[in-house]
């Protein structure tokens, strides 16, 4: 019943409550001994009489005026008592619960509550929003941004990794400053979310990155005379014809020109209860500093749901990256953005995946290039019987015939490896079994 006692506050502009609401939804922050948890309460109302879910438990209960008393029942038919004085979008109580180390006895947590605001209109809108401010880290903690639904999309724009905007401005602090949280309503631990990159686009004629190579793509015949690299690199950006060149290049670069490719080095969802806040700096299940040079327009993202709402963040733009991100910064820069949300209830996936028009990839981060590869295998393979009712042995033949690996990402704490597989191959398997994004 832990999950039923964690919460976020969520402070968003709503109308005020009315007397009878056909379903009114609230994130509940409550503290259990100095640690912060986050969940959802549901409540339909006729009369005083309340029915609902908490945390996707039922629940029954009563309201008399400002006074809310509620039994919850979880999966154990152990029961969780709930009391609150409501005062328009705000909630505060106790919370009398089981003591799962001494049977028959009760303890109480204090919790706070917000209410959720109501959707405008029944069909998806493409919202435009503009920064205030921006993270640096991916936090459960840090008040949602924007509330977004199942099909929303937002338009909106990110900085550079040392916190510059588009005006040449620094706006926030260096390392990998990102856009969020986005809370996407109906989205529960357990859920998968769906992020389609609709459009990226460059906003400035300039990007910043170094003349280095990292350490675990550094042989020791070079590490000595690496030791001289390190510089910072100024590219130009020809935004009409889509291509970078070093600003100042050498004698042998004068010539040198590569063609664009905008991308997202962050993308993340909020880790669960238990897990610390996590820099935009590192990476883990939830995503993050990811660095990989697949997430870019018309991909898809899948990441796994670890708090209620997902708590979306993105940002960390690139004009270019090769594999790996061998020279410590890739062509760092800002950027216009517009995706779309999705959910998909009841889904669980253990990291994240990427979609293209004609790949599946798993995305497997660890402390090695060894760890990284077997995370990225393992959950390929599980894509596999998870969409496509492979077994082991079936996914082992499809692997061992037709995967491809990348190196995603050296420059980090953590290294970055992709499995992927052309989705052509895969339709000779049938269609997918996975259920449809939620609307």
């Amino acid at each position: 019943m832990l999950r039923r006692l964690a919460l976020l506050g969520l402070c968003l502009p709503l109308a005020a409550y009315a007397t009878d609401t056909p379903v009114e939804t609230w994130l509940v922050k409550t503290d259990l001994w100095g640690n912060t948890a986050y969940q959802t309460l549901s409540l339909s109302r006729n009369g005083d009489t309340l029915s609902g879910t908490f945390d996707g438990d039922r629940l029954v209960g009563t309201r008399h005026g400002p006074s809310l008393d509620v039994t919850v029942t979880d999966a154990d038919k152990a029961t969780h008592h709930l009391k609150a004085t409501i005062d328009g979008e705000a909630m505060v109580g106790v919370a009398d619960d089981p003591d799962t180390n001494h049977p028959g006895r009760r303890v109480s947590h204090a919790f706070t509550g917000r209410r959720l605001p109501e959707r405008s209109r029944a069909s998806p809108q493409v919202v435009t929003f503009t920064p205030k401010d921006y993270a640096n880290e991916f936090s459960a903690s840090r008040a949602p941004v924007l509330t977004l639904w199942p099909g929303d999309g937002v338009r909106t724009r990110t900085i550079d990794s040392g916190g510059v905007d588009e005006k040449g401005d620094t706006v926030a602090l260096f390392g990998n400053p990102q856009v969020g949280p986005f809370y996407v309503m109906s989205a529960e631990p357990g859920d998968t979310l769906v992020v389609h990159i609709k459009r990226l686009r460059l906003n400035r004629d300039y990007a910043d990155s170094l003349d280095s190579i990292v350490g675990p793509a550094l042989g020791q015949s070079l590490a000595g005379k690496a030791q001289e690299l390190g510089k910072p690199i100024r590219w130009k950006l020809d935004l009409a014809n889509g291509v970078a060149s070093p600003m100042s290049p050498s004698p042998a670069l004068a010539h040198y020109r590569v063609p664009v490719r905008p991308m997202l080095g962050g993308m993340a969802v909020a880790p669960g209860f238990g897990s610390p806040a996590m820099s935009t700096g590192d990476t883990g299940r939830s995503g993050g500093n990811m660095d990989f040079n697949q997430v870019i327009e018309g991909n898809t993202v899948y990441l796994p749901v670890y708090q209620p709402g997902a708590l979306l963040y993105f940002g960390d733009a690139h004009a270019l990256q090769g594999d790996g991100e061998t020279s410590q910064y890739a062509l760092e820069t800002s950027m216009d953005v517009e995706l779309s949300v999705d959910v998909i209830h009841g889904k669980t996936i253990a990291m994240p995946r990427v979609e293209s028009p004609t790949q599946i990839m798993a995305l497997g981060q660890a402390g090695s290039i060894d760890e990284a590869t077997r995370a990225a295998t393992t959950g390929l393979v599980k894509w596999l019987a998870q969409d496509y009712g492979l077994s082991l042995s079936d996914a082992a033949q499809v692997l061992g015939s037709a995967v491809h690996y990348s190196v995603a990402n050296l420059a980090g704490r953590s290294v970055g490896v992709a499995a992927s597989l052309d989705k052509a191959l895969l339709s000779n398997l049938g269609k997918p079994v996975q259920p449809s994004p939620a609307k």
